[in-house]
């Protein structure tokens, strides 16, 4: 059995919770008869340099702070989903057993935290944080931004940002994923598109150190090829499965 697994998530495995991605067509994810899940691209209704760029924010923040109240508002009415849950119980056997655990996720929501997976890299901010531009306090909120509100720290009015990675930003925890990736056994790909970078270039990283992968998606992504595996079906069907076989040893 793999000793040290480092998994990564995209806005594929939250879309059966209800959640829209950001690039794919509109449509529908089914298992069996049942519709699980809509996916709609949010790219198609807003222009991603006016809400998800530091320029657009400097340019209109109340049509920004609207974009991200309506996202953040939308966690309230959706749950973790099956794999969500499969990944938190896979932490918890692997640590159980002595083995490694890291969760990198490009993922804005709160899902995987509330499936209860504890080891989470959100490497493209939290949508339920904002951050203060002023003095750089970032704090908890599930509540509605404006520019009427103050900093709790530094009390400045009209400096609150979503505590997003942007468009031109650099991510967060680079350092943290690398180090992960040096010491992981296999990498695993979860509901990616395989086009947003850094995230894109782990798996190239990973078969430059010879560390097997495995893309799990609901369709292949644009770097499929690079992985040493790849199954391909709804998360909420394929990730507890292949959860499953880990303790199988069948990686």
């Amino acid at each position: 059995m793999v000793k040290n697994i480092v998994v990564l998530t995209g806005a594929g495995i939250s879309a059966e919770s209800g959640l829209s991605t950001f690039r794919d067509e509109t449509g529908k994810i089914e298992v069996g008869k049942t519709e699980v899940g809509k996916i709609g691209g949010i790219w198609a209704e807003y222009d991603y340099r006016e809400v998800a760029t530091p320029e657009g924010f400097l340019a209109n923040p109340a049509l920004v702070h609207e974009f991200y109240n309506k996202r953040r508002a939308m966690l309230l009415e959706v749950a973790p989903n099956a794999a969500h849950i499969a990944l938190a119980d896979l932490e918890k056997r692997l640590l159980d057993q002595g083995a490694g655990f890291t969760l990198v996720t490009q993922n804005v929501d709160d899902l995987h935290a509330r499936a209860g997976s504890i080891n989470v890299l959100q490497m493209h901010g939290q949508l339920n944080k904002v951050k203060c531009v002023r003095c750089e306090h970032i704090f908890e909120t599930c509540n509605d931004v404006s520019l009427n509100d103050s900093c709790p720290e530094c009390f400045e009015v009209g400096g609150i940002r979503p505590h997003i990675v942007w468009f031109g930003e650099i991510p967060h925890y680079l350092d943290d994923i690398d180090e992960a990736l040096s010491d992981a056994d296999l990498f695993v790909s979860i509901g990616t598109s395989g086009s947003v970078y850094p995230a894109a270039g782990l798996v190239g990283a990973v078969r430059q150190m010879n560390i097997p992968s495995l893309e799990l998606n609901l369709v292949a992504s644009e770097n499929a090829a690079l992985f040493t595996h790849g199954v391909y079906g709804p998360a909420t069907v394929i990730v507890p499965e292949w959860v499953e076989s880990v303790f199988e040893d069948n990686y």
